[in-house]
């Protein structure tokens, strides 16, 4: 290594101590805001809880966000490949915070990941807290006469109520729906899905009966695809599938901090720096989900996944970074936040989720990162101790698929398809020091370059393919389920002729 790596490297570890030191300081000042008193969160809105992690965080002054029309006279989106590496170098998965390098499973396991994991806890997506209720779960509803596709299902709609005995004000109950096969011979793998912006969390209809509608129903008729829905693929290839409402946790929206899963443990106060934002506690909804998934005999628990797409595709990938129980993730258009670097300056960008909009999602020490003055300076993503390709390398040596679909259909350039591309090329290494096989691409991420849509990457246990639909993984599911049944040993029921 160079002197002036050595310099440079030594330089970021210094910083990156003191930005710890700072943020264990301000959450010290922030446990004792208000003299101990609690806060009146009455009326609370988005604006009013970003504010408070600003002045909790000592910040004066934010960069706005990135504006998505190339267009725009308004700080527009870059969208030019020959700017969009500003910060080329990334943090090394495989270098411990001493600059040892990392050249065994063992000092994966053991050293490297624990740090990973504390920079993406403290900086990133935030803290569990230790004292978070317990979920007991009950069936709500229960059919055997449902049916997706043409396929007899068992379907049952679940409630899973955290207990609120400590703050009676704030009730958290999970929505879980789960459908297996109804003549099943055996356990079923199950992908568990965050449900959202297209519906979900319903029972499947009763055979004869039309295919259930809601207001995204319209959206789905105006698409064009080649295959049946996700659920009825995979109840085809012999899966079961989970569906998991998000906001049923924790409301989408700054608002909703002070209530939901992280309201009820804060008893209605506002968040600490380092407190779970709600990527992080749809995460921990999802395992609660699996929780019951290990109770249910007509699930292969050992063999349970995770899926989301947009917002809910970082929920997924965040999920199997920090619960190693889930064996497989499909992650569909993630983004920033996601797949997509924090320091690719490429569409999204930091600055879009450290604004009040969307900051919601991560730790309060996150909004550090946009900042241009505060109590410790400025602060740019090249400052964060941790990156995307990092997030991805914690799944290791797992099933990781990385789902995309093309700009002409849909799936903007905004996401940064090129970045996430090159932040599975990173992780790769990780999934090989584990014995495990990547997507098949060795070059150096700075140079790696993604391939045409439609191109299979799927020989290995990190897997990436760039399908030609738009916002959404349905165009890949068929390609996941041939890839996990493979990976898994799971033989599809044999196909009969109507």
């Amino acid at each position: 290594m160079k002197a002036s790596q050595l310099t440079r490297g030594l330089s970021i570890r210094l910083a990156v101590a003191a930005i710890a030191c700072f943020s264990f300081a301000i959450s010290g000042r922030a446990a004792q805001s208000n003299g101990g008193a609690a806060i009146s969160t009455e009326g609370w809105t988005a604006k009013d809880d970003h504010q408070n992690m600003m002045d909790q965080l000592g910040i004066t002054k934010l960069r706005p966000g990135k504006n998505g029309n190339p267009n725009a006279t308004n700080n527009p989106a870059n969208y030019d490949q020959a700017k969009a590496n500003p910060y080329p170098d990334w943090p090394d998965a495989l270098t411990l915070k001493s600059g040892k390098k990392v050249t065994t499973a063992e000092m994966w396991w053991q050293q490297r990941r624990p740090e990973i994991v504390e920079d993406f806890e403290r900086e990133v997506i935030g803290r569990v807290p230790a004292n978070v209720p317990k979920v007991t779960w009950s069936v709500v509803t229960q059919a055997t006469d449902r049916v997706v596709g043409d396929i007899p299902v068992n379907a049952r709609k679940l409630r899973g109520h955290v207990d609120n005995s400590s703050y009676p004000a704030i009730d958290v109950n999970i929505d879980l729906t789960v459908v297996t096969p109804l003549n099943a011979k055996q356990p079923v793998p199950v992908l568990m899905m965050f449900g959202g912006f297209f519906g979900g969390g319903g029972l499947p209809r009763k055979a004869g009966e039309p295919e259930p509608t809601n207001r995204f129903s319209a959206f789905f008729r105006n698409q064009k695809f080649n295959d049946p829905p996700s659920t009825e693929q995979l109840i085809a290839d012999g899966w079961g599938y989970a569906t998991i409402v998000p906001n049923s946790i924790q409301a989408d929206n700054g608002a909703g901090l002070t209530k939901g899963i992280i309201g009820l443990v804060n008893k209605g106060q506002p968040r600490k720096p380092d407190d779970w934002g709600s990527l992080r506690a749809w995460a921990w909804g999802a395992a609660r989900g699996l929780d019951y998934l290990e109770t249910d005999p007509t699930a292969d628990a050992k063999h349970v996944g995770i899926e989301g797409v947009s917002r809910y595709g970082k929920a997924a990938l965040v999920t199997m970074a920090f619960e190693p129980r889930f064996a497989m993730v499909l992650v569909g258009s993630s983004g920033e936040g996601g797949a997509k670097p924090h320091r690719r300056n490429f569409g999204e960008a930091v600055e879009n989720l450290t604004g009040s909009g969307e900051y919601h999602w991560m730790a309060g020490n996150f909004i550090k990162y946009g900042a241009d003055e505060g109590a410790f300076g400025k602060m740019t993503p090249n400052d964060i101790p941790v990156d995307a390709h990092e997030l991805i390398a914690l799944c290791a040596p797992r099933l990781t698929f990385i789902s995309y679909g093309i700009p002409e259909k849909g799936d903007a350039n905004w996401l940064d398809q090129q970045g996430s591309y090159m932040a599975t090329v990173a992780a790769g290494r990780v999934f090989r020091l584990l014995g495990a096989k990547d997507i098949g691409d060795t070059n150096d991420y700075h140079v790696a370059k993604m391939p045409p849509y439609n191109t299979d990457m799927l020989d290995g246990e990190l897997a990436w393919r760039q399908h030609d639909g738009g916002h959404e993984d349905r165009s890949n599911m068929k390609y996941f389920l041939q890839w996990a049944d493979k990976k898994i040993g799971h033989t599809p029921p044999e196909k009969t002729e109507k």
